[in-house]
């Protein structure tokens, strides 16, 4: 068995840290995020992580940096064969990524060189993508930019959001590391260069980009929420004039139609795009809970005609 330094930070991570933790290795000890301010006095909030590691006996330690050389020292003690980095959120140095025996590998949610970055579901969604992978890559110093040791494609259906992509690498993601521990284990895993054609990157979701615009051709609209749900996203406004509400749109689906961008055009939320149309399935309205569409309208009158 190996002994392990697992890195990582989000819900995403938590199904990998389970499968090594299930697989037998040793973890010696789990680096997340320091918890976050949660608001309205409520005190401090723990990463999804944190919260499994601790419920697991396993030691927790949450730097604010690792450039520190005392917090490089540390890590280089525990002497490890691996670090298993996923979705963590802090670069790390020359000196961290030498530190174990056989470096850190890290687990990336697309097909490198094809979205390095931040936001590599959303954006493969955003774009229209029907394919995407997970990938097992030996971490180096730059930008998703070291070789792929382990890879698993993935199919992206025509209506699947951001959210369900993701769960299905996160339980996917979790089984390929554990592969790739076991393949490294025995001597077998492989590491093979990205190619140098195709490099695209995936910044992180700025908030000017969650507004839909109707102008844009359906499909572009349709792959806009759906790479945009469940968040931060995708919305429009509507409402009497002086009381217009942002409105979140967590599933759609494409559909017939035409008429001027961001109209109405039956009983259904069928709205207009530069070309064709898109039919609103789920929607938020602030401090509200999902609804579909027919309940929504119930409550939030859109008729035939209604521009947004």
């Amino acid at each position: 068995m190996l002994r392990i330094v697992f890195m990582g930070t989000p819900e995403f991570a938590v199904p990998t840290l389970a499968e090594i933790a299930g697989a037998g290795h040793e973890i010696l000890a789990v680096y997340t995020r320091a918890p976050s301010a949660a608001g309205r006095g409520l005190g401090e909030r723990k990463s999804a992580v944190h919260v499994w590691a601790e419920a697991h006996g396993i030691p927790v330690l949450t730097p604010r940096t690792l450039r520190d050389p005392e917090e490089q020292e540390r890590l280089r003690a525990f002497s490890a064969d691996v670090a298993v980095v996923v979705a963590y959120g802090l670069i790390l140095p020359k000196p961290v990524l030498e530190a174990p025996r056989f470096g850190c590998l890290n687990l990336h949610g697309s097909a490198l060189p094809r979205w390095r970055g931040a936001a590599p579901i959303q954006r493969a969604i955003m774009a229209g993508d029907r394919e995407t992978a997970v990938m097992v890559m030996q971490m180096d110093e730059g930008l998703d930019t070291g070789p792929i040791r382990l890879a698993e494609r993935i199919a992206i259906g025509p209506d699947m959001t951001a959210g369900e992509l993701h769960d299905v690498m996160a339980e996917r993601g979790a089984s390929l590391m554990v592969r790739a521990l076991g393949a490294l284990e025995r001597g077998t895993l492989t590491s093979t260069p990205q190619p140098t054609e195709g490099v695209t990157y995936a910044p992180k979701i700025d908030k000017s980009e969650t507004r839909i615009d109707f102008r844009r051709p359906a499909d572009a609209v349709h792959n806009h929420i759906r790479g945009l749900s469940p968040s931060p996203g995708a919305w429009f406004e509507a409402g009497p004039h002086g009381r217009r509400e942002r409105i979140k749109v967590l599933r759609a689906t494409l559909a017939e139609g035409h008429g001027e961008p961001g109209t109405v055009l039956d009983d259904c939320l069928t709205i207009a795009c530069r070309t064709g149309a898109v039919r609103l399935l789920e929607l938020q309205r602030a401090g509200k809970r999902p609804t579909s569409a027919a309940e929504f309208l119930r409550g939030f009158p859109l008729p035939r005609g209604s521009v947004v």
